[in-house]
């Protein structure tokens, strides 16, 4: 399907052997359709489109001058060099054989889905992450319900442009990583037109107990849970008989919806904040889909999942993004996340669990 394509992977195409090419997002995402999980479809713009745009334009060169010699701890220097850098990528136009191929792409991809204009997740999908050593999940951009040719193209320059946020530039100095020795590919997938969202630990975070699942659920995106903006109603299950041990209904009063090309934050009706935004058996669907990503991992995931208001039940479950919890076992991680929640060191505690969990 992409032999015709240089830039270009579908999600199909990618498995773990393609990180190089399309990062851990998007080799995840490849894993999972291969595997038989529910993932709605999509495709990779590879990391060689990204090598290709930045060695024309010689970015790189920009990219070792600004950074080579900055104390990680020196904020503001740090802060000026990225704003450089990502105003030089964003001004340099993506090359015409890459942005045909990317809109070839999308073209298709509608097609596929029997829609014009298809709504999609532009991803970006860094090729170093979530390795053991090092995690760089998450420090870059996700921009959700894009829809048409220049809206998509955009969106994936502005994934590029994030491979050097001031926090990313950050994490790889202190990392010991060359900032050139990340790229970064984006992946462009179908919206999932979520009535309710949210993640999955397929072991439980805190204590490491992987007889356990938690999945944490609120109305609309899974943004609001991944920011952390709600109490989101969560559940604990035992794995073997798989059961629901623990419910607990959160107030669930802000969540992100559809805003023309993006999507913004509003509230929650007040009848809905008080309700559960999941059933009984959408929740056991959902552990369910989590037991067969985890063995076909062999390892406890971190997965997010969102529940299309268009489908019937259970096609309408589907895992968005799968990742290693890289700090199972770890007994006294979550005590520390806690001691540390005490102080409200904020960036502390993303630090300790970006360290942790690898998001």
């Amino acid at each position: 399907m992409g032999s015709s394509y240089q830039y270009i992977l579908w999600f199909e195409e990618c498995s773990k052997q393609a990180l190089p090419m399309v990062g851990g997002k998007n080799a995840n995402l490849g894993e999972m359709v291969n595997a038989g999980i529910r993932v709605p479809p999509g495709f990779a713009v590879t990391s060689r489109g990204f090598q290709s745009y930045m060695e024309g334009a010689g970015l790189w060169k920009l990219v070792r001058e600004r950074v080579a010699a900055m104390p990680s701890n020196d904020l503001k220097a740090v802060a000026g060099a990225g704003a450089e850098i990502r105003q030089a990528i964003l001004s340099t136009p993506i090359p015409d054989d890459i942005r045909v191929e990317i809109v070839s792409a999308y073209v298709s991809l509608c097609e596929r889905c029997g829609r014009s204009d298809l709504p999609v997740a532009v991803r970006s999908s860094a090729t170093a992450e979530d390795l053991a050593e090092a995690s760089f999940a998450g420090q870059q951009d996700t921009y959700l319900w894009i829809w048409g040719n220049e809206a998509v193209v955009s969106a994936a320059h502005q994934c590029w442009a994030s491979l050097f946020t001031d926090r990313a530039i950050t994490y790889r100095m202190k990392a010991g990583f060359p900032q050139e020795g990340v790229y970064i590919s984006v992946g462009i997938q179908k919206m999932v037109n979520s009535r309710s969202a949210g993640v999955m630990f397929t072991v439980d975070p805190i204590t490491g107990d992987r007889s356990r699942i938690t999945i944490d659920a609120n109305w609309g995106f899974g943004e609001s849970i991944v920011q952390g903006m709600v109490s989101p109603d969560s559940f604990i299950l035992a794995k073997r008989p798989l059961s629901i041990k623990q419910s607990i209904i959160g107030q669930k009063d802000q969540m992100f919806v559809a805003n023309g090309c993006g999507t913004t934050v509003t509230a929650v009706p007040a009848d809905q904040q008080v309700i559960p935004c999941v059933s009984v058996s959408e929740v056991m669907e959902i552990a369910e889909m989590g037991l067969r990503i985890e063995k076909h991992y062999g390892c406890p995931q971190d997965i997010e999942w969102a529940i299309d208001r268009d489908l019937p039940f259970p096609e309408n479950i589907f895992s968005t993004q799968s990742r290693p919890v890289t700090a199972a076992g770890k007994k006294d991680m979550g005590k520390e996340v806690m001691k540390e929640a005490d102080k409200s060191d904020t960036d502390h505690i993303i630090d300790l669990m970006l360290k942790g969990f690898g998001r």
